[in-house]
């Protein structure tokens, strides 16, 4: 059994003889593979595709099949892949074009499977195979290819309910990947939470796949131009794969940022030349600090306490007071607060902030202000009750 076969054809391959295929197979594999074509040549004959399809996945996981497995599928597979679940064929065919080495050669083995794959009738293996020849095209530089298929394979996807996890991960994974190539940070920091959504981060991703993934989401949090909510993340089991590593610092400025903490950012920022793009934004680094400790600030107050002087953000936000009115500007532009300014008096009325994902000292802090305010509720009904009583 040869190891080398043609991929490049869309064409119906040569009819399968079972008896000549099985007798090939046995005669040029390792013992330890015989019993799967054993099987497959049971399985086969009495037509138990589902069955076959699971002994198929089963061999195509074993070390020895390596060198088998594209002329196993495009000289057996294809014989009965009508019959499969065309969800399973899309994953069994991805797994085969990973033996592939040249990229073009790769790159029409999918194209060929996708164009046997009906697009309306089996709409989630159709965007599983699309997003993986998108990730293929990434990994070999076609940026423009990738966007091309990322869109067309939305545009299934966005219309489809109960879709299975596989397949959204498939998606948002090369999403995430296309926007981290293109350094666009808020929609890779987007894309990226929501394939980790769709996957067990424990068991699907390996230590280094974790730890890289928990790095270029704290990077695109830090530099994301409309990301000031870090909650989201904070909560995430992926940030433990940073703990005790070299990025453990990273971890730290996460929270440092959640709390609006200048004091330690600036403890923290000697360790920005170890991300040198972190030095590089410094200055916009600094002012989305000085903007969530300016939130972090308002947060704090009571509703009926949020009148605050120019001097009062500025020692809050460590600027300089001729600096304030420009950071205002700027939160209520990224609509992170609501209110007025009066520039004359140097005043700043915040109505509303955004809501938050909270730390439990965050929460705490809440807490404490809600029972002063149940507290307050209870002095006034003391007060109000017995004159209610008494005109009753």
């Amino acid at each position: 059994m040869s190891s080398s076969v043609s991929v490049d054809s869309t064409a119906s391959p040569p009819k399968l003889v079972l008896d000549e295929f099985i007798a090939k197979a046995l005669s040029s594999t390792p013992a330890e593979l015989h019993p799967f074509f054993e099987a497959f040549n049971n399985l086969y004959t009495r037509k138990l595709w589902h069955q076959l399809t699971l002994k198929l996945f089963e061999f195509f996981d074993h070390p020895r099949s390596k060198p088998f497995r594209v002329v196993v599928f495009q000289q057996f597979v294809r014989d009965f892949e009508p019959k499969m679940n065309q969800q399973r064929l899309v994953e069994l065919g991805t797994k085969v074009s990973k033996e592939i080495d040249n990229p073009q050669t790769q790159l029409t083995f999918l194209t060929s499977l996708l164009s046997r794959i009906d697009a309306d009738k089996s709409k989630e293996a159709y965007v599983l195979l699309l997003a993986n020849i998108a990730q293929v095209k990434l990994v070999y530089g076609d940026l423009e290819g990738t966007k091309k298929d990322m869109d067309t394979a939305w545009k299934t996807l966005d219309q489809l309910e109960g879709v299975d996890n596989a397949v959204n991960a498939s998606y948002y994974r090369v999403a995430a990947d296309y926007y981290k190539a293109k350094a666009e940070y808020a929609p890779y920091y987007k894309h990226s939470l929501l394939y980790l959504a769709c996957v067990d981060v424990a068991t699907d991703l390996t230590p280094e796949e974790r730890l890289l993934r928990a790095h270029d989401l704290g990077i695109s949090a830090f530099l994301g131009d409309t990301i000031y909510n870090f909650g989201e993340l904070l909560m995430h089991p992926i940030l433990d794969a940073l703990d005790n590593t070299q990025y453990d610092w990273i971890k730290k400025l996460l929270f440092t940022f959640n709390e609006g903490n200048i004091g330690k950012f600036e403890a923290l920022a000697p360790l920005f030349p170890q991300e040198p793009i972190l030095e590089q934004n410094y200055p916009f680094l600094r002012q989305k600090i000085c903007l969530m400790a300016l939130i972090e600030s308002v947060f704090k107050r009571s509703a009926n306490d949020r009148t605050m002087t120019f001097q009062t953000i500025a020692e809050e936000t460590r600027l300089p007071i001729d600096e304030v009115e420009h950071l205002i500007m700027k939160a209520l532009s990224l609509k992170l607060i609501r209110g007025t300014l009066d520039q004359v008096d140097q005043k700043a009325h915040i109505t509303w902030v955004q809501p938050r994902v909270l730390s439990r000292g965050q929460i705490g802090e809440l807490s404490t202000r809600l029972g002063a305010w149940i507290e307050k509720l209870s002095s006034v009904e003391g007060r109000v009750a017995p004159e209610v009583s008494g005109t009753a």
